[in-house]
């Protein structure tokens, strides 16, 4: 469904109404794994899937990866409701991206004008967003679901967004964005704690399992944190996936973690490019 284009005044009084969304409802982490989902189901080599919104659709928000997204949608709906002339998949992307913005990461260069899905249709075969941990899938092809005879996360990683057409600089700068956010036991499984000193009082839902202390600042900290853990001085209330560590054990995605961690910059700029990338693959655009 192509949408009317929408002027730039109007694109920003949304982007302010989901600024002043997210700072109320401290939802910056959840907006962004809503827009990931939505776009991270691209698969380049047909064309399908992408930041188009059809995560808003029932049978893509049942898949697996997306327990607790309801949530999100719900928040977004008032400002849907405001300005009906910007499409879902705009939507969903410009609050992913005003999140990092509010929660002191990098301003990212959007680009709007995306085409929403129409119908269930256009909604992907489950099996292709990122997995926590093992058994890992092989998240390409006809049947993305079945199990992947490379059980390491570096190759499900590259699996995943190499299906997308993303680097592996990119990987490791869009893992930075764990600096944001919680686990939880009853969504994705991954978190072997149900609750932390650093979550334990909220903000909005009690309780989960953080990578890093300050859970709603976007900043380094993610990648400080493992080289931290890979000495064994990080707290161990803090959250590391097998998805995470690799990235220290791993030849070519190492050098950017150790950049990252010193240039707190570098990874802005690196992040910005890799989440734009993101917000784009398999939009076409009015």
């Amino acid at each position: 469904m192509a949408n009317v284009a929408t002027s730039e005044a109007t694109l920003a009084e949304c982007k302010q109404a989901c600024a002043d969304m997210i700072k109320s409802a401290n939802c910056a982490p959840i907006m962004v794994r809503l827009a990931w989902h939505d776009s991270g189901n691209y698969d380049a080599s047909s064309g399908t899937g992408g930041a188009n919104g059809s995560i808003r659709f029932d049978l893509e928000m049942a898949h697996g990866g997306n327990a607790g997204l309801p949530l999100a949608l719900k928040l977004l709906t008032p400002i849907k409701n405001k300005f009906p002339e910007v499409g879902y998949a705009d939507l969903f992307q410009m609050a992913s991206a005003t999140a990092i913005e509010v929660c002191g990461g990098p301003l990212i260069d959007m680009k709007y004008g995306r085409n929403d899905a129409e119908s269930e249709a256009a909604v992907p075969v489950d099996g292709r967003l990122p997995s926590a941990g093992p058994p890992f899938q092989q998240a390409t092809g006809s049947d993305p679901a079945t199990e992947a005879k490379d059980q390491s996360p570096t190759g499900h990683l590259r699996r995943v967004f190499g299906r997308m057409g993303l680097s592996d600089e990119a990987i490791v700068a869009l893992s930075g964005a764990h600096t944001l956010g919680r686990a939880f036991k009853n969504r994705s499984g991954a978190a072997p704690l149900e609750s932390t000193k650093f979550t334990k009082d909220g903000p909005g839902t009690k309780g989960g399992q953080s990578w890093t202390e300050e859970w709603l600042v976007f900043d380094n900290r993610y990648f400080t944190m493992l080289l931290e853990a890979e000495k064994g001085t990080c707290d161990p209330e803090l959250l590391q996936l097998v998805t995470d560590n690799c990235l220290l054990t791993d030849p070519a995605f190492r050098p950017y973690v150790d950049l990252y961690a010193a240039d707190q910059g570098a990874f802005f700029t690196a992040y910005a490019a890799a989440h734009k990338a993101l917000s784009e693959c398999g939009s076409t655009f009015a």
